[in-house]
C-alpha cells in the first residue's frame, strides 16, 4: 500500500472505515510509543487531529524478506468483543498485503463468548497440538497464564503475546506487539477526569475481568491518580468482566448507594457504554472517562454524557502482529528486525473529536 496523505489520506481512511463498519458488526465464531500526553478540557481544544491521528489505516509492510511462500499462526484473546474485530482488520491488511508479494498468510483467530483464563488454557493446550508457525495470546490473566507461556517454549512452541495484554515480566514469551502503556492510560484518563472535577469528588472505577492485565493496570493507575488528591473519595471498584449488561447494572446500583456521585473512570471498552446508559437513565450528572472506539460510546462523547476517551490504535496493533509473527516463525529474536516489546498508541479524544471519529470509524455523518 502505497503511502498518502492530505485529502487523498482521508479519502482512503473513509473507504477502509466501511470495513470497520462491517467487521465490527459481524460475530465471530466461537468454535464461539507511549502513551499520547494527556489532553485536559484546557489543551484539548487546541488539537485538531485527535481524530485522525487516533488510527493509522496507513500501512505497509517493511523490507523484511520471508523465508518461506506460507505461514500458519493461532491467535487467541479475551473474549469476542468488537475491540478484537478491530485489531482483526490490521491483521487481514497485513495478510492482504503479504498474498500480493506471493506470501500466503493463514491464521485462526478465536475467543470465549466470555473472558477465562481456564478457557484459554484450554485453548493453548489445543493450539499445542496443532500445525501452527507461531502461537499469539492476548492474556487473560497473567497470572495463570504466563507460566503456560513458559512451559510452551520450553517444549518448542514458538508464542508471543499481542494486543492488549502481555504476561508477566520474566515471561519466556518471544515478543509483544500491543498496548505496552495500559497504566499511563488509566492515569491519564483520571487526571482528565480530577482536572474537570476541580480536584474534588467521589468516583467510582468499574475494572473490567478480573486479573486481565490491561483492566488492572489502568485501574491501578486510576487509583494512584486519585490518591494525589486530598479532595477526591473512590467509593467503589468493581468487576464488569467486560459486559455492558452488568457495567449498566453495577453503575445504577453504585448511583443508589452514592446519589452524589461525580465521576466514574471506565478501564475496558464495555463499561462506558453501560455506565453511560445507566447515567442517562438517572438523569446524574456523574462525569464518565473510559477507554476506546466502540460506536454506542462514540455518540454519548458527541451528546456530552461521556466526557473523554482513550482510543487505542487497534488497526496497527494487528497489522502489526502479522508481521512481527512471521519474522518469529522465521526463527528471529527480538532485536534489529523487531522489538521485544512493540508500543501502540493511545489516544485522548473529547466531545469535539466525537463525530468525525464516527464517520472515520463507522461511516455516520451527523
Amino acid at each position: 500500500m502505497h503511502r498518502i496523505a492530505g485529502k487523498e489520506k482521508i479519502a482512503a481512511v473513509l473507504s477502509i472505515s466501511m470495513l470497520f463498519v462491517s467487521a465490527c458488526s459481524a460475530p465471530k465464531q466461537d468454535e464461539a510509543s507511549a502513551s499520547t500526553p494527556v489532553m485536559t478540557e484546557s489543551t484539548e481544544a487546541g488539537r485538531d487531529d485527535a481524530a485522525y491521528s487516533a488510527v493509522d489505516f496507513d500501512h505497509e509492510l517493511d523490507n523484511y524478506v520471508p523465508k518461506k511462500d506460507h505461514y500458519n499462526f493461532y491467535f487467541t484473546y479475551k473474549t469476542v468483543h468488537s475491540w478484537w474485530d478491530a485489531v482483526a482488520l490490521g491483521m487481514e491488511e497485513a495478510q492482504r498485503q503479504y498474498l500480493d508479494k506471493g506470501v500466503v498468510i493463514t491464521y485462526e483467530y478465536m475467543a470465549p463468548n466470555g473472558a477465562s483464563a481456564e478457557d484459554q488454557k484450554m485453548r493453548l493446550a489445543k493450539a499445542e497440538q496443532g500445525n501452527y508457525d507461531v502461537i499469539g495470546v492476548d492474556v487473560a490473566d497473567e497470572t495463570i497464564i504466563s507460566p503456560v507461556l513458559d512451559q510452551m517454549i520450553a517444549d518448542g512452541k514458538k508464542v508471543m503475546t499481542f494486543s492488549s495484554s502481555d504476561a508477566v515480566d520474566g515471561c519466556r514469551r518471544i515478543a509483544y506487539v500491543g498496548n505496552t502503556h495500559n497504566y499511563q492510560d488509566g492515569k491519564d484518563l483520571t487526571e482528565a477526569l480530577c482536572e474537570k472535577l476541580g480536584g474534588k469528588g467521589k468516583v467510582a472505577i468499574l475494572v473490567g475481568s478480573r486479573g486481565a492485565p490491561c483492566h488492572e493496570d489502568r485501574a491501578k493507575g486510576a487509583l494512584d491518580t486519585i490518591a494525589q488528591y486530598p479532595g477526591m473519595e473512590v467509593t467503589a471498584v468493581e468487576y464488569d468482566m467486560d459486559s455492558v449488561d452488568l457495567a449498566y447494572d453495577l453503575t445504577k446500583q453504585i448511583l443508589k448507594d452514592n446519589p452524589d456521585l461525580d465521576g466514574i473512570v471506565c478501564c475496558n471498552m464495555s463499561n462506558p457504554v453501560g455506565a453511560a446508559r445507566a447515567i442517562t437513565e438517572a438523569e446524574s450528572k456523574a462525569v464518565i472517562v473510559g477507554m476506546d472506539h466502540d460506536e454506542e460510546a462514540l455518540r454519548y462523547l458527541r451528546d456530552g454524557i461521556i466526557y473523554c476517551l482513550g482510543v487505542q490504535d487497534c488497526y496497527s496493533i494487528g497489522f502489526d502482529t502479522i508481521q512481527t509473527a512471521v519474522k518469529i516463525a522465521d526463527g528471529n529474536l527480538p532485536g534489529p528486525l523487531f522489538e521485544e516489546k512493540t508500543n501502540e498508541i493511545t489516544t485522548v479524544i473529547y466531545q469535539k473529536d466525537a463525530a468525525l471519529m464516527l464517520e472515520l470509524l463507522y461511516g455516520e455523518v451527523s
